[in-house]
């Protein structure tokens, strides 16, 4: 086996050890009100963060391109609070809009 399998070997075999801990560790019991609270934001915060990073993000700049004006249609329809469907449309169409056109390279 070459390093490269161990190494994906041994991370695989943690990833299950941890993602099994919670449920073996917990049991039945419930968590305390104060840290569902928290667990409940946690997913839209880290997507949030990803959004904005994959989008904004250069090496060690911040780039605006056909991603950021996509990600403003999307926020806008958020805003005037349309359906998931049409905010990705929104976003999409917009983003390819501004590719097409050149603008913001």
């Amino acid at each position: 086996m070459s390093e490269a399998w161990l190494v994906v070997a041994i991370v695989g075999a943690g990833t299950i050890a941890l993602k099994s801990a919670g449920p073996v560790l917990l049991g039945g019991r419930a968590l305390p009100p104060r840290v569902m609270a928290v667990l409940a934001l946690l997913a839209p915060s880290l997507l949030a963060a990803l959004i904005v990073t994959n989008t904004l993000g250069g090496d060690r700049e911040i780039v605006l391109d056909a991603r950021a004006a996509g990600l403003a249609a999307a926020v806008a329809a958020l805003l005037l609070r349309a359906p998931l469907l049409v905010v990705v449309a929104a976003a999409a169409v917009v983003a390819a809009g501004v590719r097409a056109l050149g603008w913001l390279a």
